[in-house]
């Protein structure tokens, strides 16, 4: 069976994308550029395994979604093994280029720290909500997960986001007897 040509305009659309949301699940530019570029290589791969006519978008994000969960699993496999002399931390602070004003700025960098610090099936979950706007439907595929659960896991994520941005401002907040009290 010959292989099915992937639509070159789809995927190269998808790049953008997949960029960003590799940024998000690897919190590292450098990091995320390798998903990307070894996602295109596994979806050049499978390429016989794409169904012409469905959404390109959705099964590149599923194949960068579980390439991650695999590299995350070896990660966890390769630490037990690690030297107690091994300098490296193995975290990386998201960074995204801005071009705006100083307080736009400040308050992107302010939602990217809180954006950090969402477990991780709600970080992904609210960005490929929020950002790449795909449909629950899509999110469960892409997941593997029930759409319950999508939905789920982005009411809790906004929930915790709005909840740690209004902290963070310093907004009045409700105590557990009922006064509102300023953070701050």
């Amino acid at each position: 069976m010959a292989d099915a040509p992937l639509p070159e305009d789809d995927l190269v659309a998808a790049i953008p994308r997949l960029r960003r949301y590799a940024r998000v699940l690897t919190g590292d530019p450098t990091r995320a550029d390798d998903l990307v570029q070894e996602t295109l290589a596994r979806a050049w791969e499978k390429r016989r395994l794409w169904a012409a006519g469905s959404d390109l978008r959705a099964w590149m994000f599923t194949i960068m979604h579980n390439l991650f969960v695999n590299q995350r699993a070896q990660a966890a496999r390769d630490a037990r093994n690690v030297s107690i002399d091994d300098d490296g931390d193995g975290t990386g602070a998201l960074q995204l280029p801005v071009a705006a004003s100083q307080h736009v700025r400040v308050e992107l960098i302010e939602v990217l720290r809180e954006l950090a610090r969402l477990p991780a099936e709600q970080r992904e979950v609210l960005v490929l909500a929020g950002v790449e706007e795909m449909r629950y439907e899509e999110i469960a595929q892409v997941l593997a997960i029930p759409v319950g659960t999508v939905m789920s896991r982005l009411s809790r994520a906004r929930e915790k986001l709005r909840r740690s941005m209004a902290e963070t401002a310093g907004a009045p907040r409700a105590t557990s007897n009922g006064t509102l009290q300023r953070l701050r």
